[in-house]
């Protein structure tokens, strides 16, 4: 079975949806389904499934002892895809007990499926981090906005520093230094990993070799959705580059979507966003022999080509999509000037964001630079 944790380092930028309708594509191509709603504390996949609120799910299965997990697997209308609802609005669940999450992950990877689909919660929190590294090949979804593709980033450098912790015995010479650096707030957040890994080889070689087997197989996909123009598609190159200087991963680029005002549940086949999903899975079913093998730089740089590739074609495909429905009358101009004034908003609210972070960036050098 393989995870394939869907993760983002904030909310919003519809990664559940993505969850929903890669599951459902793996299925299209023939591979059992096991999709969950580890979203908890705002669980809401099954409206994306155009299902019921569940009587029972994660939640109840947590809070009770009578209740037993095959209970809560739920068969959905999609052949091949089996769905496993979030916290069934119980309080509390958002910050579940490492007792209650490792008996989850326990009866998790004991399911018989092809693939399982875990749709997790935004941040950086202790179980989310913890969820996405039960798996070598987790997703991060992000958008090109300037909050959301710095946020994918430091999700990705608190689950490096998960890592490092997992493999770092307490007391260890390794455990102790990446203690000294956590104290001190300053020089955690301006160190870069290599740095530290550097000084962890001389000082504790075996804990050094721990990690860097378990970092070979920590190989996470790059997924960059809500695309407005081709030139979108060139902001997962940045993000690269950072986890490739400052935490020393590099990770894959899965593919493209673009914003679909109009899709806000799982599975509509001739829309441009599930057809793009649908090449996402694909991809995964063609790379399934090389899960083990060392990654291949010509292959991953070949990914962020093709990913800009698509965002190419796809904005012809989004364009005379567009054009089909407004002729048909499916889509009114009324409509159409609806989505432009929405969409015109947030790209406001987005330069916004962009001049605040930008004054703080410049606050926070020049009082870098004061004596």
């Amino acid at each position: 079975m393989r995870i394939v944790p869907v993760a983002s380092g904030k909310g919003g930028v519809g990664k559940s949806l993505i969850a929903a309708n890669l599951s459902i594509a793996l299925t299209r191509l023939g591979k059992s389904v096991v999709l969950v709603d580890l979203d908890l504390g705002a669980s809401n996949l099954h409206v994306m499934l155009g299902r019921a609120s569940p009587q029972r799910g994660i939640g109840t299965y947590l809070s009770s002892d009578s209740v037993d997990f095959n209970d809560i697997i739920d068969v959905t209308d999609f052949p091949g895809l089996r769905f496993i609802p979030g916290d069934t609005e119980i309080p509390g669940l958002a910050n579940i007990k490492n007792s209650q999450k490792n008996k989850l992950i326990k009866r998790l990877l004991a399911l018989d499926a092809d693939y399982l689909i875990l749709d997790l919660g935004a941040g950086t929190g202790t179980a989310i981090l913890d969820f996405f590294l039960a798996s070598g090949q987790g997703l991060v979804v992000t958008t090109p906005s300037l909050t959301s593709t710095l946020n994918v980033y430091l999700f990705l450098k608190n689950a490096v520093f998960r890592l490092m912790y997992s493999c770092f015995k307490p007391k260890s010479p390794a455990y102790e230094y990446l203690e000294s650096l956590r104290k001190d707030g300053t020089s955690l957040q301006k160190a870069y990993i290599p740095h530290i890994l550097k000084k962890i080889k001389e000082i504790d070689p075996e804990r050094y070799a721990a990690y860097v087997a378990l970092a070979v197989k920590f190989r996470p996909r790059i997924v960059m959705n809500m695309l407005e123009d081709p030139k979108d598609a060139d902001k997962a190159q940045r993000i690269r580059r950072s986890c490739k200087e400052y935490l020393g991963i590099d990770i894959e680029h899965l593919g493209i979507l673009y914003r679909d005002e109009m899709q806000d549940v799982a599975y509509k086949p001739r829309s441009v966003l599930s057809q793009a999903i649908a090449r996402m899975a694909d991809k995964m079913i063609q790379l399934e022999g090389m899960d083990q093998e060392p990654l291949n730089q010509e292959f991953l740089d070949d990914s962020y080509e093709v990913a800009e590739s698509e965002a190419e074609s796809d904005f012809d495909l989004k364009m005379e999509s567009i054009e089909d429905l407004l002729h048909c009358g499916a889509l009114s101009m009324g409509d159409l000037i609806d989505t432009v004034k929405s969409q015109q908003f947030e790209i406001n609210q987005l330069k916004k964001e962009s001049l605040l972070l930008k004054r703080k960036l410049s606050r926070a050098i020049q009082q870098g630079f004061e004596p």
